[in-house]
């Protein structure tokens, strides 16, 4: 197992990193922030990221996508969360193609994969019902009618809920609210009838939905998996996602500690370099050391995404709980160490912490993760 990038891995970070510097630095989430844009991100910049090979990176090459591997999504991951890049990455690509290619029928994936490689198909994961991240904790209904399902319930902060032209809807079908089976998934076009879907705007100007399902009817092959065994395909996806998340919050974590370096270096107090001063220099230390191990943490979990996978869950919650917690600390430092200017919103350090409190909580927060490790451990 490496913990360094090979040469291809290399030249597709630089690659990625030219095109977000070029094409879509921070200015670009302004101007979509700014503009109130109706879709959150820019389509003409999703096309040329889909051209670019993006979407297809860890779709199987006979479905439409390039077999790049897991190991090729993280340096574009990482890129785009140097620049805060909106797109669909997370919702369409690490979480419902990751969902069709581990638990969809050979005809599901024949028709929906490719699409998803080519551009052509935004998704998104109607997964969570309460605050706070708990997959276990469904209480949408789907109850058999003999020739399908009919679906109800509601669902909250789904990620490009609103532009999404498909959903995968986690429903219940048997068994009690917080229980592992009887968890089923389903595809669900937007445009169903009883279908009802309302924008979110959160505090990073990214996309979230509430979807609410009133008698939703749906043929028995829009079933994604085994009925009642989602929560297996469900719980594999999610630690991709997580995986993917943590390496978009990588990137986050060190241009926000890049930015602070050079603050130090550039700015005067008493006609001094703020950056001789010993306080701020242990305070840069430990942002250094901590980055490190984060990225070793971010590194080892997509190896073993694109190795033998047994360990993917452990690490899934080791990347994501370690990077909630650092990025949550560079973060405020990059606010702070800025002093009064870091808190207008001329300035684009604000930015990189709106998102961080996003990441932070999504897909589950650094406590629901050492929580999960422990138990995954025996403890």
């Amino acid at each position: 197992m490496s913990m360094v990038l090979n040469e291809d891995q290399l030249m597709l970070k630089q690659s990625a990193q030219d095109f977000c510097q070029a094409n879509a630095p921070v200015s670009e989430l302004r101007r979509v922030r700014d503009n109130r844009d109706p879709d959150g991100f820019s389509r003409e910049l999703w096309q040329q990221m889909v051209a670019l090979g993006w979407a297809g990176m860890a779709i199987p090459e006979e479905y439409g996508g390039f077999g790049f591997g897991y190991g090729g999504l993280e340096v574009v991951l990482e890129e785009t969360g140097r620049n805060l890049v909106p797109s669909p990455l997370v919702a369409t690509v690490l979480l419902c193609a990751t969902a069709i290619n581990l638990g969809g029928s050979q005809a599901q994936k024949s028709a929906l994969l490719p699409s998803i490689a080519a551009g052509e198909l935004l998704m998104a994961l109607a997964l969570e019902e309460t605050a706070f991240h708990n997959p276990s904790r469904i209480q949408c209904s789907a109850q058999s009618n003999g020739t399908g399902f009919v679906l109800n319930g509601h669902k909250t902060f789904v990620l490009d809920g609103h532009v999404a032209d498909q959903l995968i809807v986690v429903a219940r079908t048997s068994g009690a609210r917080d229980d592992t089976s009887g968890i089923s998934l389903f595809l669900v076009d937007r445009d169903t009838q009883g279908l009802s879907i309302t924008r979110s705007e959160m505090v990073d100007s990214r996309n979230s939905a509430n979807i609410q399902l009133q008698n939703i009817q749906l043929a028995e092959d829009a079933l994604l998996g085994e009925l009642g065994k989602g929560y297996e395909i469900l719980e594999k996806t999610l630690d991709v996602a997580r995986i993917g998340v943590a390496a978009e919050m990588l990137g986050n974590a060190q241009e926000v500690f890049d930015r602070i370096i050079d603050y130090l270096k550039q700015r005067e107090q008493f006609g001094v370099l703020i950056g001789a001063f010993q306080g701020l220099q242990h305070r840069a230390a430990t942002m250094y050391s901590e980055l490190e191990l984060c990225r070793s943490a971010v590194r080892r979990a997509f190896a073993e995404l694109d190795g033998a996978q047994e360990d993917v869950p452990a690490l899934a919650s080791v990347a994501k709980a370690k990077l909630s917690e650092i990025l949550g600390l560079i973060s405020n430092e990059g606010v702070q160490m800025h002093g009064g200017i870091g808190m207008t919103d001329e300035f684009d350090i604000g930015f990189y912490l709106k998102r961080a409190r996003v990441v932070q909580a999504l897909l589950g927060d650094a406590a629901f993760h050492r929580d999960r490790y422990a138990s995954l451990n025996g403890f």
